[in-house]
């Protein structure tokens, strides 16, 4: 069975290299939060420099396969929608708490299963109940803020329109890797969010580089964890897993 035959079973549990990789996806992107919560590097300097090392990163990698047109066309608007998800989750973690923020964008799975049904996906009741059940308990543990404020109200607005950026960036990276190997994606991807973000920062009058030297140490945890064992551990994943599936675990 190919990768484009397995990735319709979106319900499926996933093979146990796959769950490992899942499960070094969690661990590192469960460091995103607390550690852009901690800086003041603005919001926009900080996804083009994130995504930027990232891409450098996965480049070596990514020379040594071709490319597809067609994958490269979807890499492309993962990359910008992934740069819009990041703008949404980094200003939910500034403007709302961060059990709050966290809690919202567990979202994503339920909106990752509503496109995966429009378009022409087939997922069970048993799923959607799992997915509520399994938001209620992120928002139990969690202890989702009940301040009102507007800017907390403001803050966690942009972490529902964060996970629903989200689930569209998994469902456009799956279909981008059905013709493209995981590097090769991920250098696409994380290159085009980071030429996203930058003309947005600059017009913006953000600041990019005159930071102290903690700034851009979180920003490293940020590329080593987050990005790296987080984003690029899921989308190795998201190559044989149905991106309802990723995303339900994220």
């Amino acid at each position: 069975m190919n990768s484009g035959e397995r990735i319709n079973e979106h319900t499926a549990i996933p093979a146990k290299p796959d769950l490992i990789r899942l499960g070094v996806g969690i661990i590192g992107i469960g460091t995103s939060g607390p550690l852009i919560a901690m800086s003041s590097m603005p919001v926009l300097t900080l996804i083009f420099w994130r995504n930027l090392g990232g891409a450098l990163v996965t480049l070596p990698f990514a020379l040594r396969h071709s490319r597809d047109r067609a994958g490269v066309k979807w890499a492309v608007i993962a990359g910008v929608l992934l740069a819009l998800h990041f703008i949404g989750f980094f200003l939910a973690m500034r403007m709302t708490t961060v059990a709050a923020g966290t809690a919202l964008v567990a979202l994503q799975p339920i909106f990752a299963a509503l496109f995966v049904k429009f378009s022409g996906g087939h997922i069970p009741s048993t799923a959607w109940l799992g997915m509520i059940v399994s938001f209620a308990g992120v928002a139990l543990v969690s202890g989702v803020d009940l301040t009102i404020s507007l800017r907390s109200f403001v803050g966690d607005i942009a972490a529902i329109i964060s996970a629903a950026l989200a689930a569209a960036y998994m469902m456009a990276g799956s279909r981008a890797q059905r013709t493209l190997e995981t590097s090769t994606y991920t250098t696409v991807c994380y290159f085009v969010c980071s030429m996203t973000a930058l003309p947005m920062a600059l017009i913006a009058g953000n600041e990019i580089f005159a930071f102290e030297r903690n700034e851009w140490l979180i920003l490293l945890g940020l590329i080593l964890g987050a990005q790296l064992l987080g984003h690029t551990m899921f989308n190795s994943a998201l190559k044989r897993v149905s991106p309802a599936i990723v995303s339900l675990i994220v």
